[in-house]
Order: structure tokens, then C-alpha cells, then sequence
């Protein structure tokens, strides 16, 4: 895996799906979540995603997930590439621009 270089701004992907948990998503789309973890690998293997995963404190609110993406077009392409995205099950989903203060 390439080491990841240090830069000033990341990009942060928040997505809240549309099921209630970890566990109902896994019942319901273990599919989507096989195919969600390896293209999310291969996005690591190339460089462009650091870190992803899912929230897993709320069990009372819809599953929510996060990655650090090191440019907007990973971003994008990580959301609209996404098979919760292509099946509609994506509730809502954000980009966010951040400063590393250690860059």
C-alpha cells in the first residue's frame, strides 16, 4: 500500500444510509456492503482514500459513515461510484473541505 503523504486540506465524506443500523444493513445488503468494502480497498490500495468506516454510537438514528478522501474528485467519485448511491439507498451524503493542522 503507498504511504500517504502529508497535505494541508483533505476532503470528508459523510453519508447517513437509509437503514436503521449496522445490523439491518448487513441483513439486508450484505451484497452492497461486499462490494462497498472492496472498492473501498482498492480506493486505499490507490492512494486516494485514507480512512473510512461506519458510526457505530447512535443505534438510535440511521447508520451513518465517513471517509477522508485526498481530493474533491475522489470524493465525488467515491459518493456517485458507491453501490448504496447507485441503489438509492443513500438518505444524504456530504463533502466537506479540511485543514490539517499538521501539514
Amino acid at each position: 500500500m503507498p504511504q500517504a503523504k502529508s497535505q494541508s486540506v483533505y476532503y470528508v465524506v459523510t453519508v447517513a444510509l437509509k437503514y436503521p443500523s449496522f445490523a439491518d444493513a448487513q441483513a439486508e445488503a450484505a451484497d452492497k456492503i461486499a462490494a462497498h468494502v472492496k472498492r473501498s480497498k482498492a480506493l486505499r490500495e490507490q492512494g486516494s482514500l485514507l480512512m473510512a468506516g461506519a458510526f457505530m454510537d447512535k443505534t438510535d438514528t440511521p447508520l451513518s459513515t465517513m471517509a477522508v478522501l485526498t481530493s474533491r474528485e475522489a470524493a465525488e467519485d467515491y459518493i456517485k461510484e458507491d453501490p448504496f448511491y447507485l441503489s438509492g439507498k443513500m438518505e444524504t451524503w456530504t463533502i466537506r473541505e479540511w485543514a490539517n493542522m499538521f501539514a
